[in-house]
């Protein structure tokens, strides 16, 4: 998998993240980022990436503002939900579009072309977000075929920008590792 690069990162003045955090508030009914916040946006090859206080928590596909699903684990959404039964979450996980036939339940409001977030049935955590291809109306007659198709989910490039880099080191083996070079045991 190639990596995202960004590029032209720059904060963001007062005024620009009212309106980035008030569009967001709108869609996803939920209190996100404010003035208070560290706000940065840069640009990647597929969109554009918002930071806030140095994590990606928001990103626009298609010139659209969306949390990431790390920005949803952190401001829970109340709209634009998609809920799909533990058959389809491996799938959903790895980057597999929405199918018709696993969607439980969803926002009555999604319209087709709505950005929405996936969540399981069981934990109601983000799965992935996606592309709704169809509206909430067709979504209830759990048609054949895709529903939403994916464009973010846990471990793709935009996912893996924002991971820690000693990823490959335990928690505490750094502390263990200080403390011989300290001469402990």
């Amino acid at each position: 998998m190639a990596e995202l690069h960004l590029r032209k990162r720059h904060r963001l003045r007062q005024k620009e993240i009212i309106a980035l955090s008030s569009e967001l508030d709108a869609v996803l009914g939920t209190r996100t980022f404010g003035v208070e916040d560290t706000v940065d946006m840069a640009e990647s090859q597929d969109c554009e990436v918002v930071f806030v206080n140095g994590k990606i928590l928001a990103f626009k596909p298609g010139g659209r503002v969306f949390l990431t699903i790390r920005g949803l684990l952190r401001y829970p959404a109340t709209r634009r939900f998609v809920t799909v039964d533990m058959g389809a979450v491996k799938f959903v996980y790895n980057g597999a579009d929405v199918m018709g036939p696993g969607i439980v339940g969803f926002d009555a409001e999604i319209k087709e072309g709505d950005l929405a977030w996936i969540r399981d049935v069981k934990n109601l955590r983000p799965l992935a977000v996606g592309q709704a291809i169809v509206s909430a109306q067709k979504m209830a007659l759990k048609d054949k075929g895709k529903a939403v198709v994916s464009i973010h989910h846990v471990g793709d490039k935009l996912w893996l920008l924002d991971e820690p880099k000693d990823k490959d080191k335990p928690v505490g083996e750094k502390a263990t590792d200080e403390a011989s070079e300290q001469g402990g045991e």
